[in-house]
Formats: structure tokens, C-alpha cells, sequence
């Protein structure tokens, strides 16, 4: 998506004569030539991999019983030392793509590994612990090769680990099996900076908003709620106010962080619409909602277009929401949109004064 955007705006700058021919060839060679592009080739090196992988273990587990019990082990462990060291090689030769699919199959031959000879010695322990082990081995890999196709495997592991452990267990906050998440969490975002893949920060968001979802739901309390509404919305305002401590790293981290924050503010005001039965109450939630939106809008929506788009779905539902459940039975349809366009026109006022003061400070501050 990024790729053809940067391709027709270098065709535009050309046009315009801004920047040479050459200059945007090379530009967009430098682009392609990134290990976090898009790469049909690599994309496909990856499901053969994976499917390699797979074929690997359905032809050792349908021989398994036939094969005696230490060559099973000495073909599992030669197995994970020989895509290892495979890699290696690869590496030292520069040929990186086929040695990122070379250490999916050794990850994936660690996991098989675990698993086999867990039931080959009746070792006692779980799906969520054997998850884990896997996860701390392929971290390991990832941080040795550097390498992005096992940081997402981390990724996806944690989110395995994740969901068995909200199927199979009651939500606690003091749990230590639950505070594995946020520090599986963690630990993909520096994944991201090390290796250097990039969407690997929505799996390690979307684990950490998930943790706090399934704690949300079943502490099942308009506290909870609030609190987590709340959560986003500093979050946000965070992320997107220039005079924020934390907006120089969060715009190096693009537009992920305040997206997800605003997801978390809009997960908590979702479960508030539920919990609020009154017609004043929904009203209030409602405003609150469409106030929010707007000014999301007003403080991300020219740099970020996730927000954007969101902010704008979320305010038309609100509108939709309030019409058929509230407003709508008491001032009209006519009614409803009068008190909507004087929130907005209140929302935007508010916003332009601030951004207004915050250009005259940002501008006191650098003389």
C-alpha cells in the first residue's frame, strides 16, 4: 500500500519537475531494498517454509512409532542444530531469504521437538507451558540471527499462548500465568527495534489491549470501564500533542500507538453503552463518544489515516446509535442532528483554542 503511494507521488514529483528521474528510480530501489518491504519472493519463501516445515513433522509423526526412541531424539535434535547451522552458513553467505525460511524450520523443529518427546517420556505439563518454553527458544533465535521471520513467530506464539489461556482459565490480575502477556507484550516491541520488523508492533498492541480486554471482561464492573476509556485517552493524548513527553517516540513508532490507543478508549465507552440503560446516561456516553471522535480527528487525522477513517465510522454509528435509542424518541430526528452539529461546532472551537495556544507556547518556548 505505502509502496504505491511513494510510487505515484515520485511519478507526481518527476512530473513537476521536482526531482530528477534517477533520483526517484533510486529512491524507490532504496525502498524495495529494506528488509521490512513487501517482497512477493520473500513472502513466498516464507510459506514454503512453512509448508516444508509441516510435511516435516506429519512424515515424523506418522513413522513416529515405528522409530526407535533415541534415534527419534537424535533426529529431533539434529534436526534443530542442522536448520540452525544452516542458517548460519546462509547468513555468512548472503543469502538472507533463504535463511530466514531456514530458521522457521528449525523453530518450528524445536516445537515439534517439545511436544514429542513430551509424550515419548509422559513428561507432566501443559499446552500453555510447552507455548512458553517455545516462545523463550525462539525469541532466542530471533536475537541471535537478528532475525524478523522468527520475531514474528514470537508474535504468534504469544498469541497462541494468549488465547489458550483465556479459554482454559479465569482472568486474575495477580495470576503469574497472566502476567506472562504484557511481558510477551514488551518484549515484541523490542523485538520491533531490534530486528527490525516493523508490523510486528500491531501483534505485540493488539496482545497487550487483548490482556486488558479479557481482565475487562471478567472483572465486569463500569469502573473497569471507565478506567480503561480512560487509559486510551490519556494514551492518545499522549501520542499526538506535540507538547507531549512521550509524542517524539510515538511519532518514530508511526501511527500504531495512537491508533491502538484510541481503540482502547473505544473498547471502554463500548462496554459504558451497555452498562448505562437511562436515556440521560446514553445521551451523556453519546456525546462523550462523538466529542471524542471529533477531536481525534482534529489532533491525528491529518498525519494518521487509521484514525481518521476510524474516528469518522465511529462518529457516524454514534449518530445512528443515538437516533435510534435515545434522541430520537425525544426531540426528533431534526432535533437530534441540532444537538449534534452544536457539539461538533463546541468540540471544534475547543480544539482550534487549544491548538492555537499550543502554537503560541511552542513558539514562546523556541525564542
Amino acid at each position: 500500500m505505502y509502496r504505491g503511494r511513494l510510487e505515484r507521488d515520485l511519478a507526481i514529483w518527476v512530473g513537476k519537475g521536482l526531482i530528477a528521474k534517477p533520483q526517484a528510480d533510486a529512491l524507490l530501489a532504496e525502498y524495495d531494498g529494506r528488509e521490512s518491504s513487501f517482497s512477493v519472493g520473500r513472502v513466498l519463501m516464507m510459506i514454503a517454509a512453512l509448508l516444508m516445515a509441516a510435511a516435516l513433522l506429519l512424515l515424523v509423526a506418522s513413522n513416529w512409532e515405528a522409530i526407535p526412541r533415541l534415534v527419534r531424539v537424535v533426529l529431533l535434535l539434529a534436526a534443530i542444530w542442522l536448520f540452525h547451522g544452516g542458517a548460519a552458513w546462509l547468513l555468512a553467505n548472503g543469502r538472507r531469504a533463504l535463511a530466514q525460511g531456514a530458521l522457521v524450520l528449525g523453530t518450528a523443529s524445536f516445537g515439534a521437538s517439545l511436544s514429542l518427546i513430551g509424550q515419548m517420556y509422559h513428561l507432566s505439563g501443559d499446552l500453555a507451558d510447552m507455548l512458553v518454553v517455545w516462545f523463550g527458544f525462539t525469541l532466542l533465535t530471533a536475537l541471535a540471527f537478528r532475525s524478523a521471520a522468527t520475531a514474528f513467530l514470537c508474535g504468534f506464539l504469544a498469541w497462541a499462548y494468549f488465547c489458550n489461556l483465556a479459554l482454559d482459565t479465569p482472568f486474575e490480575w495477580s495470576s503469574i500465568q497472566g502476567a506472562v502477556i504484557p511481558v510477551m507484550a514488551a518484549v515484541l516491541i523490542g523485538l520491533v527495534y531490534y530486528t527490525g520488523a516493523a508490523r510486528l508492533r500491531h501483534l505485540a498492541y493488539l496482545l497487550f489491549l487483548g490482556w486488558i480486554v479479557w481482565g475487562l471482561a471478567e472483572t465486569e464492573h463500569p469502573r473497569a470501564a471507565m478506567a480503561l476509556a480512560a487509559l486510551g485517552a490519556v494514551g492518545f493524548v499522549l501520542c499526538t500533542l506535540p507538547a507531549s513527553p512521550a509524542f517524539a517516540m510515538a511519532k518514530r513508532a508511526g501511527a500504531a500507538p495512537a491508533f491502538y490507543a484510541f481503540i482502547a478508549f473505544l473498547v471502554g465507552i463500548g462496554v459504558l453503552h451497555t452498562e448505562f440503560n437511562d436515556a440521560g446516561g446514553r445521551l451523556v456516553i453519546g456525546i462523550t463518544t462523538m466529542v471524542a471522535s471529533v477531536g481525534a480527528i482534529a489532533l491525528a487525522g491529518r498525519d494518521n489515516g487509521a484514525v481518521r477513517y476510524l474516528a469518522y465510522f465511529v462518529f457516524a454509528l454514534e449518530i445512528l446509535y443515538l437516533a435510534g435509542e435515545t434522541v430520537g424518541s425525544i426531540l426528533g430526528t431534526s432535533g437530534l442532528f441540532l444537538v449534534s452539529g452544536l457539539v461538533v461546532a463546541l468540540a471544534a472551537w475547543v480544539v482550534v483554542t487549544l491548538e492555537k495556544r499550543m502554537s503560541r507556547l511552542a513558539s514562546g518556548a523556541s525564542k
